[in-house]
């Protein structure tokens, strides 16, 4: 019998009240809008930033729409760590607006920048459309970083879901030499194996009363990586890499109630095993998604917080162990 935090439980019996969907009855652009409207009953108060805007960066098809929050109480000319964020929506859904009261929260939580990524989406853009933004946002982020009086020595890349897998896979090639290599890594329930094989994919299905399933999750991956190739490779399943050692140092946050569970906490055993500083928070009563949910369940600040607190020493430490 799967265990709810009363919160969670409250957002299910409210979304099935309101005679909610699931994402893989309609078509993406129904599913875009109906996400957009559940997030947007979610969200908390935003929290006032010293500073908010809107920039990009050139892609291969043109700009990568970003947006720059600084904390809240640092100085206009401070070179801050940066947190470079993508959100989640199983590559489909989701922008910049959704995930706005959680990048403020992290501005604060972890008092520096975060650089929100609004990626391409698919099906119009499948796979690797978003991990080429990923990477033409961060080598714009690094190679830019004291015109935006960002610390290039402490950039971060993190995201939840779908954001979490693109997160991981930049992370991996930072460590190759191919992009700027990252400080840290903060991994909310990310996707890390695009095979759907694991047991939580099992345990996760429709009956379970969740948003989202083994059957959501299958209609996302089917139009973000049709091709079953594709879905080997690391750069989609990073869980898939040769090897995770020298990867930058993690924070992964999983739930129960998750399809994605077994291979978020795969992923850090992993990393474990491969001698890098991991923490793994696992919350055994939330469902997926809930990180974006503020408004209506309580712990994701104190959450939110944590995670701040982690890549503040993260930072620390890696600059009191520059040469």
């Amino acid at each position: 019998m799967p265990i709810l935090h009363p919160d969670a439980a409250a957002v299910l019996k409210a979304g099935k009240e309101a005679g909610r969907r699931p994402h893989e009855a309609g078509t993406p652009e129904e599913a875009r809008a109906g996400y957009a409207a559940g997030r947007a009953a979610a969200l908390p108060a935003p929290i006032d930033v010293a500073q908010c805007r809107d920039l990009s960066a050139p892609g291969e098809n043109g700009p990568v729409p970003m947006r720059l929050y600084r904390a809240a109480g640092t100085a206009a000319e401070a070179v801050l760590p940066c947190l470079l964020y993508f959100h989640g929506g199983g590559w489909m859904l989701g922008n910049l607006d959704t995930h706005d009261a959680l990048c403020r929260h992290l501005a604060q939580a972890c008092q520096a920048c975060v650089i929100a990524v609004d990626y391409r989406l698919a099906p119009e853009h499948p796979y690797p459309a978003a991990i080429r933004d990923g990477a033409s946002a961060l080598s714009y982020v690094a190679r830019e970083a004291a015109r935006l009086r960002i610390d290039a020595a402490r950039i971060a890349v993190g995201g939840d879901s779908a954001g979490g897998n693109i997160a991981a896979v930049l992370a991996l090639m930072g460590r190759d030499g191919d992009l700027p290599r990252t400080a840290f890594q903060l991994l909310i329930y990310p996707a890390t194996d695009l095979s759907m094989s694991t047991d939580s994919y099992r345990r996760v299905t429709v009956d379970s009363g969740v948003s989202l399933t083994d059957a959501t999750m299958r209609f996302f991956i089917d139009h973000y990586a049709p091709a079953a190739s594709d879905r080997q490779h690391w750069h989609a399943s990073p869980l898939r890499a040769a090897t995770l050692k020298d990867a930058p140092p993690a924070l992964i946050v999983t739930c129960a109630n998750d399809p994605l569970c077994d291979e978020g906490r795969a992923y850090a055993r992993r990393l474990d095993d491969a001698g890098v500083p991991v923490t793994e928070l696992h919350l055994n009563d939330q469902i997926h998604g809930f990180i974006a949910m503020g408004g209506v369940i309580g712990s994701v600040g104190p959450i939110l917080d944590f995670a701040g607190a982690i890549l503040r020493d993260r930072w620390r430490v890696g600059t009191a162990s520059r040469p």
